[in-house]
């Protein structure tokens, strides 16, 4: 997918989106990620939905989005790489079912061979999604199911409005302003371009009727590939009706090409997660030097001073002051401590300890609650830090 730059917002109708991510909306039938593409233009040996962001891989955070849905099928369709990224998806999501896209290019084909490892008379919704776009969320997505399920639609497809649309598909609505379909750029008129509304890519299907259009689906078009979106003008010649969910947060439409976006995405999610933290009562003195990983937990009132970073699993209690120039990975830090200018992976801190400056904390390392740890102390996992050898 191409990049769209944009702020953080959500759906426009604060009301609406309340109503759609209530825990009691149904769950999807199935949720296909899409995950077989090359990812050149990444330059990298390692496949592009490998690549790390905010502690999990991109295709980590595309099935943490999916398993918020709570489906009864998970789907991986793969290709490039294919025995790294299964590996991958069995060591983060055990179960999840892993399909093999073929020689047919496209996203009709790709979601096909999905389908194939699904039963045949699957019935209910069927989300699309993508394993390189980290940002989406599964209250997004179960807003979605909500939607299509609501209006009974054949397909609801997640749209945005962007300044730029250069490279995405264009939304096509008539006079009364429904979805007719949408044109691929290499296919749209000139007046086609012009249009401003994009497809996401991301859709709510009903299942049989994504399994009977998928079959009807060629590869006529510049591209010679079998689009998912030819799926929208079949479901209307049945009568099925296609809507559209405008997501304002455009940030969940944007998929990670290169790795210019995947820094740019990088800084807009570590802003989200300072700002949730510190909206649950944390401290960060300076947001622009501070790193908080996506699995972290911190406790009320920690203070993190410039330069800090938390990756990984870290768990950290309340009242810790960590920083300045510190590096935590899967750290467990409890209540009271002081952590300064210290790097610190898989080791525990006990409460009120005091740790650093200049300390280096191995894996497997431990400090008792109330120890001190000396500046310029390198902690093995066979050496333990207590109180008495403060």
């Amino acid at each position: 997918m191409t990049s769209v730059a944009g702020s953080a917002g959500g759906v426009a109708d604060e009301h609406v989106w309340e109503k759609y991510v209530s825990p009691t909306r149904p769950a999807a039938a199935a949720v296909v990620v899409l995950a077989a593409g090359a990812g050149t233009r990444m330059k990298s040996e390692l496949p592009k939905v490998l690549h790390p962001l905010a502690g999990r891989s991109l295709l980590g955070h595309a099935l943490t989005a999916a398993r918020a849905c709570d489906p009864e099928h998970l789907v991986v369709v793969v290709r490039h790489q294919r025995d790294a990224v299964a590996a991958h998806i069995e060591e983060i999501c055990p179960g999840t079912l892993v399909a093999d896209q073929d020689e047919v290019p496209g996203t009709g084909r790709a979601t096909e061979c999905g389908l194939d490892l699904l039963p045949a008379d699957l019935a209910g919704t069927v989300l699309v999604t993508y394993g390189d776009v980290p940002m989406l969320t599964g209250d997004t997505l179960r807003a979605v199911v909500a939607m299509h399920e609501d209006g009974g639609h054949g397909v609801t497809v997640m749209t945005a409005n962007v300044d730029d649309p250069t490279g995405y598909g264009r939304i096509l609505r008539d006079e009364a302003g429904d979805v007719t379909g949408i044109v691929e750029q290499k296919d749209a008129s000139a007046e086609q371009q012009a249009i401003t509304e994009i497809n996401s890519g991301i859709y709510a299907f009903d299942g049989a009727l994504l399994r009977e259009s998928l079959a009807e689906v060629g590869t006529d078009n510049a591209q010679g590939e079998k689009y998912l979106t030819d799926v929208l003008a079949i479901a209307r010649s049945r009568g099925r009706r296609v809507a559209a969910y405008v997501c304002d947060d455009l940030w969940q439409t944007e998929g990670v090409n290169d790795r210019v976006q995947l820094a740019r995405m990088g800084a807009e999610m570590n802003r989200r997660i300072l700002d949730r933290w510190m909206r649950e009562g944390v401290t960060v003195v300076d947001v622009s030097s501070t790193w908080i990983d996506s699995e972290v937990t911190l406790g009320r009132d920690c203070r993190l001073l410039p330069g800090t970073q938390i990756l990984g699993a870290s768990t950290i209690g309340a009242n810790v002051e960590i920083g300045p120039d510190t590096t935590l990975a899967d750290v467990e830090v409890a209540d009271g401590a002081v952590v300064v200018r210290t790097h610190a992976h898989l080791a525990v801190i006990g409460a009120s300890a005091h740790v650093g400056p200049f300390v280096s904390l191995r894996p497997g390392s431990t400090v008792d609650a109330a120890a001190t740890v000396a500046p310029f102390t390198d902690l093995t996992a066979t050496t333990t830090a207590t109180p008495t050898e403060a």
